[in-house]
């Protein structure tokens, strides 16, 4: 799915490719509510860093966190984390760990995004203490670290392959086939 994103100001634009496009993981560590999360928590969504094509880089300025939530305080992140500079607005995230992803901020998508069927909830042993998590709905799982499905296999148990949304009439068969399939890994 094409998506567009932009900051706050207006001085940077991007747009990508997107495989996970819907905005359903949302992260509850201590670094994305506080870089990213006004509500306590921040969305990626998944895209294809060959197709992010991006107008005002000068702009953009990237931030690396220290992991202080596995008790290494001093280890810089691989992960970069890339903002408007002028207006601060959170962009993106790109690790070189996995040089072929890039993982932008769904709060900076200016494409209607379609909404997600279910969410999950990651990074909940780090949450804030003034943070109230919303009734559980059906489908939404809860994980106090890392998830079970990787943004790619979560998109598959619901029917998106590629970016590209179920076929019409085969969505609710293939979303429940592989919510099975999903289901037997855990």
């Amino acid at each position: 799915m094409h998506l567009e994103g932009s900051c706050h100001c207006g001085k940077v634009a991007f747009s990508l490719e997107a495989y996970a496009p819907l905005p359903f993981m949302r992260c509850h560590c201590s670094i994305c509510r506080k870089t990213q999360g006004g509500g306590g928590f921040a969305i990626n969504l998944g895209g294809w860093k060959k197709t992010l094509k991006v107008k005002g880089e000068k702009h953009v300025q990237v931030y690396r966190a220290r992991g202080a939530e596995r008790g290494e305080a001093k280890k810089r992140s691989s992960l970069r984390r890339h903002f408007c500079g002028r207006c601060g607005s959170a962009l993106w995230c790109y690790d070189p760990t996995w040089p072929d992803l890039v993982h932008p901020f769904a709060s900076a998508i200016d494409t209607p995004l379609p909404a997600a069927p279910a969410h999950d909830d990651i990074m909940l042993a780090y949450k804030a203490s003034w943070e109230v998590l919303p009734p559980k709905g059906k489908g939404d799982r809860r994980f106090e670290e890392y998830p079970d499905l990787s943004l790619a296999d979560w998109h598959e148990t619901q029917g998106w392959v590629g970016g590209q949304p179920p076929k019409r009439g085969k969505a609710k068969a293939e979303a429940k086939k592989a919510g099975r399939k999903a289901k037997s890994r855990t």
